[in-house]
């Protein structure tokens, strides 16, 4: 692929295309979306040394950018991950059609049966980063909604989204629906997100997938409505009855499987009843596994731990670094969170369920968790096969946005001649 002269141009083409896919998807059955994807699984699979070589060369232009270790690890592909790639594709074709499900049904004395039902959306437009697997994820869940989708990958994943993305393509033929169904932007030129973020005669909804920098930017400049997360600013508060096995795993694990992910947890907030047994237990640990913890006076005669200080709390590592700020009690964690937070994912730590049922209904955010890993915080892990990202707004989609996510809904209203007095 080469870039683009005529970028407006080239866009509004592009937008055209995907409004006339929109319209045949809309009546697609399940059976061709589902085919589609299944081929599209198999593809992947069988292409998979071509996905590895093509991601090889966005590896080397990541590394020539100064990417850190965390966004590298994020952009790399494997045969594992690949593999993950396909199971997601194939869950995701497995999945029950929500296009057409009636959400609720009922009858009028006035003679009407009403049904409100499942509809695609139209088309989405999905800007994201350097991982290249949503290229699958977006692609595939827009697709079993219904919907048209115009993908535009960030700079470092421009050729592993490619060869993924000519995979999806195959696999709308074995369907027989529309190429222009799945479209990739061909140019690392961020004009077209520009161009993308004001198309309101193409585009329906625009989903940004990545950091702060951009997730603000097109919150700020869209004119097109946005399902977004700002950012993945993730608690666990630790409780003065939480059962130290249980905590330390899930910590660690929290912290460091995969840190550049939105789902890793990014401040700890302990009871100060414990903060000398199970939190210095925890602390030590991060400590061994090379984690930096910024922490708060309390907590400082660790060795090892970095003095904390106001810039740490709400702040987004994305990588092997942790605040740590001592509490006296629920209501002071839940207020930290309410102050710092970014209502994406937060989790408390406790035997005590009372204590639990007040951190899970008091806080707002998309996804709230008991005695698990933050990590879990994925639509993969909640049984949705793929995400297309964690919408933390309020308007229409929260928490994992999924295929059902990405319908609305319209009323088929049916009489036998009824007039309205």
């Amino acid at each position: 692929m080469k870039d683009m002269n005529d970028i407006p141009t080239t866009m509004a083409d592009i937008g055209r295309r995907a409004k006339a896919a929109a319209a045949t998807l809309s009546y697609a059955t399940a059976e061709q979306k589902q085919a589609a994807l299944a081929a599209a699984a198999d593809i992947v699979w069988a292409s998979r040394a071509k996905i590895i070589d093509a991601n090889k060369k966005d590896m080397e232009f990541g590394a020539q950018k100064g990417l850190s270790a965390a966004m590298m690890d994020r952009l790399m592909l494997d045969d594992a991950r690949i593999e993950g790639i396909v199971g997601g594709l194939r869950a995701i074709a497995e999945q029950s059609d929500p296009v057409g499900q009636v959400i609720a049904e009922w009858s009028q004395p006035n003679g009407l049966d009403i049904r409100r039902v499942r509809t695609p959306l139209g088309v989405i437009g999905v800007i994201y980063e350097s991982r290249p697997n949503v290229t699958a994820d977006a692609g595939a869940l827009c697709l079993k909604a219904g919907n048209a989708v115009i993908l535009r990958g960030g700079s470092e994943s421009f050729h592993s989204s490619a060869a993924i993305h000519a995979c999806l393509v195959e696999g709308l033929k074995a369907g027989n629906l529309p190429e222009d169904a799945i479209q990739l932007v061909p140019t690392r030129d961020r004009a077209a997100v520009s161009e993308m973020l004001a198309m309101t005669d193409f585009i329906d909804v625009i989903v940004p997938r990545g950091g702060k920098g951009l997730v603000g930017l097109v919150q700020r400049e869209a004119r097109v409505p946005v399902f977004a997360h700002l950012e993945g600013i993730v608690h666990i508060y630790i409780d003065r009855e939480a059962d130290p096995v249980k905590t330390l795993n899930v910590v660690l694990n929290a912290k460091t499987r995969r840190t550049g992910i939105c789902g890793a947890a990014e401040c700890l907030l302990i009871h100060e009843d414990v903060v000398d047994t199970i939190g210095r237990g925890v602390i030590k640990a991060l400590l061994d596994k090379g984690v930096t913890v910024d922490a708060d006076l309390p907590m400082q005669e660790i060795a090892g731990v970095v003095p904390a200080n106001e810039g740490h709390w709400g702040k987004e590592f994305l990588d092997m670094e942790i605040a740590a700020k001592s509490v006296a009690s629920v209501e002071e964690a839940m207020d930290h969170i309410r102050t710092y937070g970014s209502n994406h994912t937060d989790c408390i730590m406790t035997e005590n369920q009372e204590t639990a049922d007040m951190f899970m209904s008091r806080l707002d955010s998309a996804i709230l968790m008991h005695n698990a890993s933050t990590q879990f915080a994925d639509g993969g892990e909640f049984g949705m096969g793929a995400e297309i990202g964690i919408a933390t707004g309020k308007m229409h989609a929260r928490g994992p946005v999924g295929a059902e996510q990405l319908t609305s809904f319209k009323y088929l209203v049916s009489g036998d001649g009824a007039v309205r007095n």
